[in-house]
């Protein structure tokens, strides 16, 4: 048996990448969505912040389904 070390450090450091990226997003709409509750507090308006938050949101889906579909195809 031969392990191709190549391809594994390649996996891996997609896999690290991919696993950053998403957490960041994550991090990035529940930032949003606490922004919203804090502006609210205050009668000011965060549209902004919300918007973010749900774009953040729907790539987190959005990379979810595209994984599913590469491990499914």
């Amino acid at each position: 048996m031969k392990i191709d070390w190549a391809a594994l450090g390649s996996v891996f450091g997609v896999s690290l990448v991919a696993t950053v990226a998403l957490v960041g997003l994550f991090t990035l709409g529940i930032a949003g969505l606490s922004h919203r509750e804090r502006a609210a507090e205050r009668g000011e308006s965060a549209a902004l912040a919300v918007t973010g938050a749900y774009a953040a949101f729907a790539a987190c889906v959005a990379a979810v389904t595209y994984g599913i579909y590469l491990i499914v195809a």
